[in-house]
């Protein structure tokens, strides 16, 4: 059978356990014999099923095959022969198995065989010295189990057959709706409205086709169901080529319909929402595998995405997507049988590493989403903190006041992060809602503040309805609320629980936004993002006051709460009926448990109970394991995993936090302790901006009358919803950091980097004879690869394997990584123009799953499939030629092309039409920035100019020229690049004599910083991944590091640290590349035509520390205006 053949089987095996046909997946592995299922041997041989066992081996190996395979068969007869002789009315069948299936082993061990068959004279075969030892039935079945295991594993026979291949969830779903897809593509009349209703003829827009309209979009095809997105890649809102269909009820939610309503509901986020019972029901017959709570569906490799019917984030920025804890599946071929990543207790974090003095009662604990060593807690006081594990400091401080004029405090019933990090909420017991901005470091800023309950804010947690970041809201006066992050205007509010509401958790299925509420007398309601009241009314274990989760990937939902008479129940929900699919064993009689899930794992459970921390299995409801922490926990601890699960924060009776670790955590903040502090992080902002005209209300301007808080608690876990946060403050407020000292007798100096010595760096290999400079550079968005684009319009891509050196597959500097090419030999080379290739400004943008690049070389637009390198299409041919390229962030078929005469086309690829031209530079366009938080596409041109413009009418907003620095004289044509903070609203501007940040949309001017003219001009720049820092490259060679929130200047390498001596060559850098999730690491594309990847010493762990403000930036000069430039007329 051919290999893709091979490939197939597995596919129906995935979708087979998908619908649970589990009887037929197992023939289907025994008839194939491409992959033995151990769980499923296990199974038969614990229940003695031993003709189904054999049956099942046979589709493997066969009793002679070799001596592994021989053992493996009289053990499991032997075990059979055994049992029956031990029941004595079985007698006549233990003869039966020793003539028919043991005396074959009498060839090969006739001694054996006359032994065996002397059981039969014994009264108990256990008078046998070799037999006296055999125990029951069951403990003799896991004892040759586990022989067994060990046969099977050294049989070369089932020699790659073990273990599943690596799939993403409906992965043949997939193909088949791309399927659909790529034929509607060539329909020569697309109709909207498809209607496909076979899948036995090829999909045609014809009338007289079966199917007759064109394919729907993956995300909303009711025949295929919802495909789940893969992971590691930003969620997408439903704007492919294919508009949204009328969505049905959501499988979870329908099964927890008792009586759903015939009349039709707008939907948060897909159209109208028909409760259609007929479907619903059939839905429930056999419901779907769930899908990840992402709405809509990106195809993550070459051959299964065509880019243009790409649709794009609606939240994320770009490089986080490797990071958000929502969208991290394991093996796709999910079940229990198949695909489970096999984690032992040891990948709990149980050693305790450290201990943090908070100095009041911890209340809510979060760790950050994307900066893994960062956590926010929330107390007992009103205090919010953020601590840095690595330096043990304390980043940010907050006290709750009621009123201006009032010491009157509140504690915090929870505070959660915005699954990007660039918000955070807070909600006390004294009806308020805090929203703070976060733009890293020290630098906190008050957001938002809302009245919005009467009596305490029980809970709070984000979500994106309609596109729309907001926040949800219950309290103690019965209600939950839906607010505006941006403006705090309320959007909606739903009663309808008859006591105080204890928690929320917002999530999406097969597009359907909706909450589910849970009350302190045990009822649990879900709501959609209607008026029409609550669609779900149901009891929790025990009527308790329970907090509800859903695992990392969105497939799982469980549940955690404490009742009155303080019994507690921590269980696991089937969403299809809405009952109880399983409770764990173990929490105390009287205690009060929150669930935490390991959120790349999707394995474990954690609850803090009875002075301790107790694990589960999500897969067996008995007790894992429990750790004491060293002791000094209460009675109910706070608990809260980081993100990767390797880190752990435990609350403690005195007032403070132990973080415990797993071996990988342990090395992580092994790495973050040898960096030494940065006093600059907690230095108060140099710079206030002026307050933004809003809506919100100030801070501070509070009733101080307040109801009681309902018990004291555990935070919830933070429901899975991914947006996107939107950080436009109002006003800036310098944090002010209680007890923590700096060491300001600590002089501080400028990294030097100078030799090769001094940091990591790796030259990548190229057998290639081409030496043409490196005009564009970027790393895959998996960070698994890096793709250049050389003057002479060819591509090159470097590929890192994952080996005992590369645990992970990702860059490093520390492993070579091999130039790629498929086995065809092509090249991706571009189209070129008449006019010599050297001279043309070349371009380029990557598909978000790594599959498609479109680039252009002076020639047309070409479309590369980066699996096969085989151009998919060209398109937009010149003149006037392409000079940059961006996708719209909320539509893939719509790209940004600057263009070389000055104009910026917005094109769309599906329809293969401009949609529409901005003009408003006077030279090419070197640079082009979206911004998903503000609606915004910031464009910049060879005449150093930068402007604004709305996407939604694309009319442009301002505009501003870049400030030369006295002295310096610009080039006539210099390119000027922009790129957006991870906040989507600062924006770094890099132009050959400066780095200057912005605020978007009005374009002022915060900072701007003016290199030394001994080091040339500034040939590129890029923020770090984490946006806390900038790599800028020079003509001379070197690179420097700035930190972005002070622009001043920490580290600089020169060339000499990463190049051979050669007085007689003048290389240096052209572009630099940030890596997508190593926040120190970045590449180096160069004239000579190599590119280098650099890193900081492990020992150091990043580079450089930043300078205190009193002294300085170093010897570059840096301008700080607050003062806009005029705008262009």
């Amino acid at each position: 059978m051919s290999s893709l053949s091979r490939e197939l089987v597995f596919l129906i095996l995935q979708f087979l356990d998908e619908e649970k046909f589990k009887e037929t997946v197992h023939r289907l592995e025994q008839e194939s014999g491409f992959f033995f299922n151990i769980r499923y041997f296990e199974e038969m041989v614990t229940n003695g099923d031993w003709d189904e066992v054999e049956k099942y081996l046979s589709g493997f190996t066969k009793v002679d095959d070799n001596r592994y395979s021989m053992k493996i068969f009289f053990e499991i007869r032997k075990q059979k022969y055994l049992e029956a002789l031990a029941c004595r009315k079985d007698r006549a069948k233990a003869v039966e198995i020793l003539v028919k299936d043991l005396k074959v082993f009498s060839a090969f061990n006739e001694d054996l065989f006359k032994e065996i068959t002397q059981l039969l004279t014994l009264e108990n075969f256990r008078d046998n010295e070799q037999l006296s030892k055999y125990g029951d039935t069951k403990s003799a079945r896991s004892i040759m189990l586990g022989e067994l295991k060990k046969l099977i594993e050294a049989n070369p026979l089932f020699r790659d057959k073990l273990n599943f291949p690596t799939l993403k969830n409906s992965r043949l779903r997939t193909l088949i709706n791309q399927s659909l897809n790529w034929q509607h593509q060539l329909c020569k009349n697309p109709k909207p409205n498809p209607d496909i209703k076979t899948l036995f003829v090829d999909h045609s827009c014809g009338q007289s086709q079966p199917n007759g309209a064109r394919a729907p979009s993956p995300v909303n095809n009711p025949l295929m169901g919802a495909v789940p997105k893969p992971a590691g890649f930003p969620p997408l809102g439903a704007h492919g080529p294919f508009q949204p269909a009328p969505a049905t009820l959501p499988t979870s939610l329908a099964g927890w319909m008792a009586n759903p309503s015939p009349v039709p509901h707008p939907s948060a986020s897909a159209g109208p929402l028909g409760f259609n019972p007929p479907n619903n029901a059939a839905l429930l017959k056999r419901p779907r595998t769930p899908p990840t709570n992402n709405p809509a569906v990106d195809y993550q490799t070459a051959d299964s995405e065509h880019v243009l019917k790409r649709t794009r984030t609606f939240g994320i920025s770009d490089e986080q997507v490797n990071h958000l804890p929502v969208n991290i599946l394991p093996v796709g071929y999910s079940g229990q049988s198949h695909g489970q990543s096999s984690y032992s207790s040891d990948d709990l974090p149980k050693a305790m590493v450290m201990t943090l003095n908070q100095g009041s009662s911890v209340k809510s604990m979060d760790f950050h989403p994307v900066q893994q060593i960062l956590l926010l807690v929330g107390t007992s006081t009103g205090e919010v903190m953020i601590w840095e594990l690595g330096s043990r400091e304390k980043l940010a401080h907050k006290n709750f006041k009621a009123s201006l004029t009032s010491d009157y405090t509140a504690s915090i019933n929870r505070v959660t992060w915005s699954p990007d990090g660039t918000l955070f909420g807070v909600a006390y017991s004294k009806h308020i809602v805090q929203i703070y901005s976060y733009h890293g470091g020290d630098d906190l800023r008050n957001h938002l503040e809302i009245e919005a309950h009467v009596g305490s804010v029980n809970d709070l947690a984000f979500s994106y309805p309609n596109k729309q970041l907001c926040v949800v809201t219950c309290g103690e006066d019965r209600l939950i609320k839906v607010w505006d992050a941006v403006t705090g205007a309320k959007q909606y509010s739903f009663e309808g629980h008859e006591a105080p509401v204890y928690s929320v958790c917002p999530h999406f299925k097969e597009n359907i936004q909706f909450i589910f509420s849970t009350a302190t007398d045990g009822k649990i309601k879900a709501w959609l993002y209607d008026n029409m009241g609550s669609r779900v009314d149901y009891d929790a274990p025990g009527h308790s006051s329970t907090t509800m989760a859903y695992n990392a990937d969105g497939t799982r939902l469980f549940s955690c709460g404490t009742n009155k008479e303080g019994e507690s129940y921590i269980v696991e929900w089937n969403e299809s009926e809405g009952a109880v699919k399983r409770t764990y064993n173990g929490l105390g009689k009287r205690s009060v448990g929150v669930v935490q899930f390991d959120t790349t794992k999707n394995r474990f459970l954690a609850a803090g109970d009875e002075f301790l921390v107790k694990f589960w299995d999500m897969d067996s409801v008995n007790l894992l394991t429990t750790i004491d922490a060293e002791g000094g926990l209460p009675a109910s601890p706070c608990i809260r995993f980081n993100k990767e699960g390797i880190l752990l924060a435990v609350s403690t009776n005195d007032n403070g936090i132990k973080i415990l670790a797993n071996p990988d955590g342990i090395r992580l903040l092994r790495t973050m302790e040898n960096r030494s502090f940065d006093p600059s992080r907690v230095a108060s902002a140099s710079v206030v901006k002026h307050a933004q005209t809003s809506t919100m209300n100030t801070f501070g301007a509070a009733n101080a009358s307040a109801g009681p808080s309902i018990m004291d608690r555990v935070a919830p876990m933070p429901s899975m919803v991914v947006m996107n946060g939107d950080n436009r403050s109002l006003v800036d407020v310098k944090p002010r950091i209680g007890d923590e000292s700096m060491d300001k007798s600590r002089i501080w100096k400028l990294t030097e980097i100078t030799e090769p010595a001094q940091c990591r760096s790796s030259r990548l290999p190229d057998n290639t004879s081409s030496a043409m400079r490196v005009s564009r550079l970027i790393y895959t968005n998996s960070g698994l690869a890096i793709l250049a684009l050389a003057a002479n319009a060819v591509h090159k891509l470097w590929k890192w394997q994952r080996n005992d050196r590369n645990s992970t597959g990702k860059a490093t500097a520390n492993v070579a990584p091999q130039l790629w090419q498929p086995t065809s030999g092509i090249l991706m080379t571009n189209v070129i123009s008449d006019t010599n290739p050297e001279e043309a400004v070349p371009c380029f943008a990557l598909s978000k799953n790594d599959s498609y690049v479109m680039s252009a070389s002076g020639g047309k637009i070409s479309l590369f499939n980066m699996m096969t390198f085989k151009t998919m299409t060209t398109f937009m041919p010149p003149p006037p030629a392409a000079t940059f390229l961006a996708f719209h962030p909320q539509d893939n078929n719509i790209i940004a092309i600057g263009m070389e005469d000055s104009s910026i086309q917005i094109y769309n690829v599906r329809i293969d039409e401009v949609k529409t031209k901005l003009k408003g530079h006077n030279k090419r366009i070197t640079g082009l920035a979206f911004s998903n938080v503000l609606n915004v596409l910031v464009s910049s041109g060879a005449d150093s100019q930068v402007c604004v413009w709305s996407t939604e009418g694309w009319e442009k907003q301002t505009s501003k020229h870049l400030q030369i620095p006295p002295g310096r004289v610009a080039a006539p044509i210099v390119d000027t690049r922009v790129q957006f903070h991870n906040d989507q609203t600062h924006l770094l501007a890099v132009h050959e004599t400066q780095i200057a940040i912005y605020e978007a949309p009005k374009l002022e001017r915060l900072k701007q910083w003016v290199p030394p003219e001994t080091s040339g001009l500034i040939t590129h720049a890029t923020y770090s991944c984490d946006s806390q820092s900038i790599y800028v490259s020079f003509e001379d060679g070197s690179v420097g590091i700035l930190t972005a929130s002070t622009l001043r200047l920490r580290c600089r390498i020169s060339s000499t640290a990463y190049l051979p001596s050669n007085p007689n060559s003048r290389v240096y850098p052209l572009v630099i590349a940030a890596h997508p999730s190593e926040a120190n690491q970045f590449a180096l594309g160069l004239t000579d035509g190599g590119v280098i990847v650099l890193e900081p010493q492990e020992s150091e762990g990043k580079w450089g520390t930043s300078p205190p403000v009193e002294n300085g930036g170093g010897p570059s000069s840096m301008t700080t205006s607050t003062t806009a430039d005029q705008p262009q007329r």
